[in-house]
């Protein structure tokens, strides 16, 4: 389950910079996940919750926010709805298409209280 392996990097990277911070506990980190980028969204939550056991980020609310897969047309530049890599343009019927979002993965932030809040 790769998602395991995303969920320890995740709870790294935010007890890394928390600590930078000098935070006490993380409450809430906020994630953009692409459709695309393979990542299953509720068993990156599952995993989450055993890789933060134990860290500053214990019980932290994990917050995703879902983007959609667009493709672009490289034929006629018309953007469409993805919903995986190989698609044909509804407006010309090409299979060029390019994949313009949907893959992405970050942090996009996150809440931490200082020690002893």
């Amino acid at each position: 389950m790769h998602e395991m392996s995303v969920a320890l990097s995740i709870v790294e990277a935010v007890e890394t910079r928390a600590k930078e911070e000098g935070a006490g506990r993380v409450s809430a980190i906020d994630l953009v996940v692409g459709r695309l980028s393979g990542i299953e969204p509720e068993s990156l939550r599952f995993c989450f919750s055993a890789a933060s056991n134990g860290t500053i980020a214990e019980n932290a609310e994990l917050v995703i926010d879902e983007r959609e897969g667009t493709g672009e047309c490289l034929e006629c530049r018309n953007r469409f709805p993805v919903s995986f890599y190989f698609a044909e343009c509804p407006g010309c019927g090409s299979m060029k298409i390019a994949i313009i979002s949907g893959e992405e993965f970050r942090i996009q932030s996150m809440t931490i209280e200082e020690e002893g809040e």
